[in-house]
C-alpha cells in the first residue's frame, strides 16, 4: 500500500494508531506531493528530516515525489510541468541528491502527465534518463501518464517504456483516465483501468521483467470488490508474464 507522507506526519491519537496496524501488515510506500523538485524555492530541509523519521518509524521502503514543480513562495496545490532541458534536467538531478543526501537513501521519481510543455529543449524521455542518471535515483513508473502522454503528444508509449533503464524502476502505478476529447485524455484517477492501459503495463513487463505494481484511485471510488477485481488483474497478469519469461529461459537452457 502507499501513502501520501504529507497527510499522516506529526498525527496522533486514532489516526496514529491505524497506521501502526497498517504498518505492521504489509509494506508500505510514501509518495509525496510537496517535495517541488522542479520549482524555485529551496529544499525544505526542515520538512526532509521530519519526513526522514517519519520514513524510519514505519519501515517504509519507497519513498518519491513527481518531476514536477508545485511551490513558488507558497504551495500552489499542483504538480506543474518543469521545462524539459537540460539544464532543468540538472537542476532537478541536484535538488534530488540534497535530499537523498539529507535522507541518508535513494528515492523515487515519477513522471508527470502534462498537457504543455512549457520551454521545451529535449524530449521528455532524455529530460528523465538524464535525471535518473544524473541524481543516481530510483524511478516510479507511472504506466497510465505514459498512455495519457503517449495520446496528448503523439508518440508510441511501447517504444518509451523500451528506452527507461530497467535497473532504475523500484515499482509503478497503473491507473484510470478521462477522455475529454479524442485527443485530449486527462490522468484523474477516477475510472476504471482501459484495455491499452493494461496491454502497456504487460508490454512493461515483458520489456523490463516483472516489479511491483499498485493500482490508483482518487475519485469516484467504487465498492472495494471493484478495486480488489482490478488488483486481481494485475496479479494476473504478472503471473502469466512470469510464467512466459520461465518458459523462454527453459526452452533456451533445454537447446543450449
Amino acid at each position: 500500500m502507499e501513502l501520501a507522507p504529507e497527510s499522516w506526519i506529526g498525527v496522533g491519537g486514532r489516526l496514529a494508531a491505524a497506521l501502526e496496524s497498517i504498518a505492521a501488515r504489509g509494506p508500505l510506500a510514501a509518495h509525496g506531493l510537496s517535495l517541488n523538485l522542479g520549482g524555485p524555492d529551496p529544499v525544505d530541509t526542515a520538512f526532509v528530516r521530519r519526513l526522514g523519521q517519519f520514513l524510519e518509524r514505519y519501515d517504509i521502503g519507497y519513498y518519491g515525489d513527481h518531476l514536477t514543480y508545485c511551490a513558488d513562495g507558497g504551495h500552489l496545490y499542483e504538480l506543474l510541468p518543469v521545462p524539459y532541458t537540460e539544464e532543468a534536467a540538472h537542476y532537478i538531478a541536484a535538488r534530488i541528491r540534497q535530499v537523498q543526501d539529507l535522507l541518508g537513501r535513494r528515492i523515487t521519481v515519477e513522471n508527470a502527465s502534462y498537457y504543455c510543455a512549457p520551454g521545451q529543449e529535449i524530449s521528455e524521455l532524455d529530460f528523465i534518463r538524464t535525471v535518473l542518471e544524473e541524481a543516481d535515483c530510483l524511478m516510479l513508473l507511472d504506466i497510465n501518464n505514459v498512455y495519457v502522454n503517449s495520446v496528448n503528444h503523439a508518440y508510441d508509449p511501447v517504444a518509451f517504456v523500451r528506452e527507461l533503464p530497467t535497473a532504475r524502476i523500484a515499482y509503478a502505478h497503473i491507473a484510470g483516465h478521462t477522455g475529454a476529447a479524442p485527443e485530449l485524455i486527462v490522468d484523474t484517477h477516477s475510472t476504471p483501468v482501459i484495455d491499452p492501459v493494461w496491454d502497456l503495463l504487460d508490454a512493461a513487463y515483458a520489456i523490463h521483467g516483472v516489479f511491483p505494481t499498485m493500482l490508483e484511485r482518487d475519485e469516484n471510488i467504487p465498492p472495494l470488490a471493484n478495486c480488489l477485481d482490478e488488483v486481481r488483474r494485475i496479479r494476473a497478469i504478472q503471473a502469466a508474464r512470469e510464467h512466459k519469461d520461465t518458459t523462454v529461459l527453459a526452452a533456451g537452457a533445454g537447446g543450449a
